[in-house]
């Protein structure tokens, strides 16, 4: 599954796009820091879809109190966890990269463009589709304040578990589609990819709505990858995945506030 080899090779320059960091490439995909096979790659894959279906069962059972803390934690949990039974105790640390001076001006940057695209894709779909309304909000809305305090304290974990949940199958997918098409076709495809797996696990959120999961999520979700992809660390993506849903959040909940106040 994996022959943990340490390969040592340096990143060819020409393969990158502009916006990319040329001093170190991926984790995994071309084996550093170890290498994964196919085998091993296809069950990480499956954990995180099985984190998914842990995460969407275990939240209809614990849904306040420190209990809700449980869904979230299994999800980041398993996939973390297989990824180091498959390529080695030390191979997660490779997503955590540490990031450097001017990297959460970027991360604030991309939360920016990203909730301009939101609003503005969320108008169009309101008017166009009659785009139903993500029922967090009415749960946050009505929430009492302590209640409040550990829905955006689980969410946080919730919302780091969704970055691996696209991050460890973008990079599956890089590793198949880079030895038959080339890197950078691999990295649009591979964006493209997890772009429209995140809107399809959230049509049961917007009432099957396929139209406006595919056109409300599928960009939102890559301009939330572009982080990573610079910054090749899952701490940028989260930062700006973060803002992003707690100042949707906290406009519910501040508006729940005025009703009831």
């Amino acid at each position: 599954m994996s022959d943990r080899t340490m390969t040592g090779a340096k990143p060819d320059p020409t393969e990158f796009f502009f916006f990319e960091r040329k001093d170190y490439d991926f984790p995994y995909y071309r084996g550093n820091p170890v290498a994964i096979g196919p085998g091993g790659w296809l069950i990480v894959m499956a954990s995180v879809a099985l984190a998914f279906a842990v995460l969407i069962t275990t939240q209809q059972m614990f849904t306040s109190g420190l209990a809700r803390f449980i869904p979230p934690i299994l999800f980041t949990l398993i996939p973390l966890t297989v990824l180091a039974a498959v390529a080695g105790r030390s191979a997660p640390r490779a997503l955590f990269r540490r990031l450097r001076k001017w990297d959460p001006v970027m991360i604030v940057g991309f939360f920016v463009l990203n909730f301009a695209v939101t609003f503005i894709l969320g108008t169009l779909i309101v008017k166009i589709f009659h785009g139903a309304q993500n029922p967090a909000g009415d749960i946050v809305a009505n929430a009492s304040a302590v209640e409040r305090v550990l829905f955006f304290a689980a969410s946080l974990v919730q919302l780091f578990g969704e970055e691996l949940f696209t991050i460890l199958p973008f990079l599956g997918f890089l590793y198949f589609l880079d030895r038959v098409v080339g890197r950078k076709t691999a990295i649009c495809i591979a964006s493209l990819g997890v772009g429209i797996i995140f809107a399809l696990i959230h049509l049961p959120t917007y009432q099957w709505n396929v139209p406006q999961a595919l056109i409300g999520l599928v960009p939102i979700r890559i301009i939330l990858l572009f982080p990573f992809l610079i910054t090749r660390s899952i701490w940028a993506s989260t930062g700006a995945h973060v803002l992003n849903d707690w100042v949707i959040f906290g406009g519910a909940a501040l508006q729940g506030s005025l009703e009831t106040g």
